[in-house]
């Protein structure tokens, strides 16, 4: 049996009691509230009752708190209601409020940074949300810039980037679903879409992974998560998901019919299902006129064919110059090789990614010093030291310079990889090599699935001309004037 909320053999129940002492003695052990400097508990009388509040330094409004407790304390026997539910009602000056009795969910909240009310002789514990994060500005992301459009980003607070989206979407039909993953995290995932236009099917199929998901936290935010909406094959490099850290392109996939993720601290949004072309796609295609969205999005596309095509193809004419077309000669190396070219281009491909990571890492004062010395260094001293020649170099060079033309990191890795292993397979065995690395490349594309089960080169296959039209020609919006 139980009494008080509290086993016979000592152990508690799930739902709390009307007594605030064996609520207390049940809180301060399951908090360690003398261990934990930052869990603050206080002892109140509310219309002469014993009352305790409890609340994480940090996360509360100071002079919210105290305009509460002026008015808790305030109370006369007289005003205070005989149970929790009519207390919210009629005693409490604040918006959002909620009343609970599930210990799990009272601890949830509580270390999620909302401020808990327990009275003595109330079954129900009255959760106030008057927490605030600290938060950054929601200033222009630094990746995902846009020359036109909105200049607001997202930041790490979830709620402030909901706002951002609805802030864009001011729909009925528009949805934001709030689920938890991760023992120990509790991580907040938002699930964003517009119930008359998303596949509902898939919705399900997602919300049904995320309520399955079991881990002890979402350590990397989006990157864990996204390992557990999909077991992906490792060989397979090419993304599932697209991420923005600009909310008018979140927006403007929601409005599309697609499922945008938010997850709590982390400041930019997975959108999903997603194919290549939606991957290729930027937000200044839409900012310019059509003619200058389409040139846009063409270049686009036409420089990522050739960050893969030039350097394997370079390496394959050098070994069989007899193929290099008349009026080409002059790309042939002039200078010997004291270094294999195979191995030119696979040090080069290692040395810019670790120019990346320093670029990353280095203090802003002494980035353009740096950069002034690596270039120097890199560049003519490492072609007259006889380790390069000056052709590979440039070829390396526009390759490097080419890549940041497509903004999503993972599908530039996914070329990246594809082309080392074209290089790889050509120096080895050559023309065979080539056109295998090709294969590869066509079927890694046309094997891959979306998240939903979909084509990765919807609407190429199955082939659907009209949206594959729009898909490489920016079109006049719908129901725009002629």
């Amino acid at each position: 049996m139980d009494i008080n909320g509290i086993k016979t053999d000592g152990r508690y129940t799930d739902i709390m009691s009307a007594s605030l002492e064996e609520n207390m003695k049940y809180l301060n052990q399951r908090l360690a509230v003398d261990k934990n400097f930052d869990l603050v508990y206080r002892v109140i009388k509310v219309g002469e009752r014993n009352a305790c509040i409890y609340f994480i330094d940090g996360f509360c409004k100071d002079e919210l708190m105290q305009k509460m407790l002026q008015y808790f304390m305030s109370l006369t026997e007289q005003e205070l209601p005989e149970n929790a539910h009519e207390m919210s009602k009629k005693c409490m000056p604040y918006v959002e409020v909620d009343l609970q009795d599930n210990w799990e969910q009272i601890v949830y909240f509580i270390m999620s940074g909302v401020f808990a009310l327990f009275i003595d002789g109330y079954d129900r514990c009255l959760l106030i949300d008057s927490r605030t994060y600290p938060a950054r500005s929601v200033s222009e992301p630094e990746k995902d810039k846009a020359l036109r459009g909105s200049k607001d980003g997202f930041v790490e607070t979830v709620v402030f980037n909901t706002a951002l989206i609805r802030r864009r979407i001011r729909s009925t039909h528009l949805r934001m679903e709030m689920f938890h993953a991760g023992n120990s995290s509790q991580t907040d995932i938002v699930l964003c879409y517009m119930d008359n236009r998303v596949d509902h099917e898939y919705l399900e199929k997602i919300k049904q992974r995320i309520k399955n998901i079991q881990v002890d936290a979402l350590t990397m935010n989006q990157e864990s998560l996204a390992e557990c909406l999909y077991k992906k094959k490792w060989y397979n490099p090419f993304p599932k998901f697209k991420f923005t850290e600009r909310p008018d392109t979140a927006a403007a996939q929601v409005l599309e019919g697609d499922v945008v993720i938010l997850v709590d601290n982390s400041p930019s949004a997975m959108i999903t299902p997603t194919s290549i072309f939606d991957i290729i796609e930027e937000a200044d295609d839409y900012y310019f006129p059509p003619i200058t969205g389409t040139y846009l999005r063409l270049s686009r596309m036409l420089i990522a064919i050739m960050t893969y095509f030039l350097t394997p193809t370079f390496l394959l004419l050098m070994q069989n110059p007899q193929w290099i077309p008349a009026g080409f000669e002059f790309i042939a190396i002039k200078e010997p090789s004291n270094v294999p070219i195979i191995w030119q281009f696979l040090l080069l491909e290692l040395a810019i990614d670790g120019l990346r990571l320093a670029a990353v890492n280095t203090p802003n004062m002494l980035s353009t010093p740096l950069s002034i010395m690596a270039a120097l260094v890199l560049g003519e001293f490492s072609v007259n030291s006889g380790w390069f020649n000056s052709e590979v170099m440039l070829y390396m060079a526009f390759v490097a310079l080419a890549s940041y033309t497509q903004a999503n990191y993972e599908l530039g890795y996914a070329i990246k990889f594809m082309r080392i292993l074209n290089l790889i397979l050509t120096a080895i065995f050559g023309v065979y090599g080539y056109v295998a690395a090709l294969i590869i490349l066509v079927v890694s594309v046309l094997s891959n699935k979306t998240v939903s089960g979909k084509s990765y080169v919807y609407p190429l296959f199955p082939l659907n001309i009209k949206q594959l039209s729009k898909r490489f020609f920016r079109h006049r919006l719908p129901g725009a004037r002629e």
